[in-house]
């Protein structure tokens, strides 16, 4: 049974669905028009008929700490040097039904020094295209079961970017944090920045 996140809520991954070794974060989304009312998708866009590239990255932390660069994966870095987080390639425009990126993460081989896999998705180009900004999902890898989604549903006006939330090792298990904090980060270095 899938379960409904809200912002702030943790769940336990490992210890609710025994035997959970790699899951699938989904992440889709579709350009809102603007119209001042309720957002029912996950950007509040600019009013114009370009297309929104959001692009969907992990940070690998250490004690909390991004420590190397390529311990960010993302579309210029599709694989993690452990092959423990993949990656499965950039969507430039959000068109169409489900996922638009994935993200896959093997739980049961990530190298003891991470603790934490921050999800976070940023429109690439906000400032110069004047984009601004749901749903999240984790899926079981090993027989396509949703395991939880979480629909943003505040008002994200103003926000280029997102931090979604976090899959971190607790007392030898793996949970997830729905985090939802928007940012006016302008590029993914610069949320990288947030973890050094």
């Amino acid at each position: 049974m899938s379960i409904s996140l809200q912002k702030g809520q943790k769940v336990s991954l490992t210890k609710e669905n025994a035997g959970l070794k790699k899951i699938v974060v989904g992440l889709g989304w579709d350009e809102a028009k603007k119209s001042g009312g309720f957002l029912s998708s996950l950007f509040g866009g600019s009013g114009g008929e370009s297309n929104i590239d959001c692009d969907a990255s992990a940070f690998l932390l250490q004690n909390g700490k991004l420590v190397y660069k390529d311990d960010v994966v993302y579309y210029g870095n599709l694989r993690h040097k452990s092959g423990t987080v993949i990656h499965m390639g950039d969507n430039l425009t959000g068109a169409g039904e489900g996922d638009d990126e994935q993200i896959t993460i093997d739980l049961a081989s990530v190298p003891a020094e991470y603790d934490r896999i921050v999800i976070v998705v940023n429109i690439y180009q906000a400032k110069q295209r004047h984009q601004e900004f749901g749903m999240i999902r984790l899926v079981d890898a090993s027989n396509n079961k949703e395991i939880l989604k979480y629909d943003l549903t505040e008002n994200y006006a103003g926000m280029t970017a997102m931090i979604f939330g976090e899959v971190y090792r607790h007392n030898g298990e793996w949970k997830f944090s729905a985090v939802g904090q928007g940012t006016t980060d302008a590029s993914l270095g610069e949320l990288a920045n947030r973890y050094i």
